[in-house]
């Protein structure tokens, strides 16, 4: 469940994505009960969090702000990231490792607001150096990458026309979009062309069913999918 707090100049900034289930089972494998985990975010970190909020957390009926997140980690004794489902977009991911806006920016070599403002828009324009820069200080994978700076549909985009026209047309793009090397990209595209228009040849056989004329488009559809796959780990 994500819900939304109201900061200062009321700007609404979604919860992290909590995992519910791994502060209950991380609580109670302490041996801890919600009025100790309330206790300890008041007398450590200062924040007036009741037992019954404690509970609204791992039932997932509420969600922890970053600063709550980060309190509770430090009572739990863990990472921010194990309390964190699957991290997707710039601000989880600096969550996950417990950095701090300005932090982060510090270390990819931008100014705090411009960065800020990245992440809040969900569009990332850091050049080559501090787009690999944050890959590292994020520890974030090619897909992963990707994902948390807002090119997946930019992508999806350049692989439906790589399959469907002329693929060599499209390494370059793609090249520039992710940190993979030539040959890896002009392998994958060569392999999403030639998967789907043996599809697209199946369909226009004589004979063939609807069926098998929506594998074409469907291929289409999951071809993100299908670039990571070929891509390989």
């Amino acid at each position: 469940m994500i819900t939304l707090r109201i900061y200062g100049g009321g700007v609404h900034q979604p919860s992290p994505p909590f995992h519910a289930l791994a502060a209950r089972r991380l609580r109670e494998g302490l041996g801890m009960g919600p009025e100790h985990v309330a206790y300890g975010l008041r007398a450590q970190y200062g924040l007036f969090i009741s037992p019954e909020t404690v509970v609204a957390w791992e039932r997932g009926r509420l969600a922890p702000t970053s600063q709550e997140l980060t309190a509770l980690a430090g009572v739990l004794w863990c990472s921010p990231a194990e309390l964190l489902a699957a991290a997707t977009t710039l601000r989880e991911h600096r969550i996950a490792r417990g950095l701090a806006p300005e932090d982060l920016a510090r270390r990819v070599g931008l100014d705090p607001a411009a960065y800020l403002r990245m992440e809040e828009s969900g569009r990332w324009r850091g050049n080559d150096r501090q787009t690999a820069a944050l890959a590292e200080v994020l520890g974030l994978r090619p897909r992963e990458l990707l994902t948390a700076t807002g090119g997946d549909e930019q992508l999806a985009t350049l692989l439906r026309d790589a399959a469907t026209t002329r693929w060599q047309a499209y390494v370059k793009p793609v090249v520039k979009l992710l940190p993979l090397s030539k040959r890896t990209v002009e392998d994958a595209l060569q392999r999403l062309h030639a998967e789907y228009h043996a599809k697209v040849t199946a369909t226009s056989s004589w004979g063939a069913s609807g069926a098998t004329a929506d594998t074409s488009r469907a291929y289409l559809d999951e071809i993100t999918d299908h670039f990571w796959a070929a891509v390989g780990p």
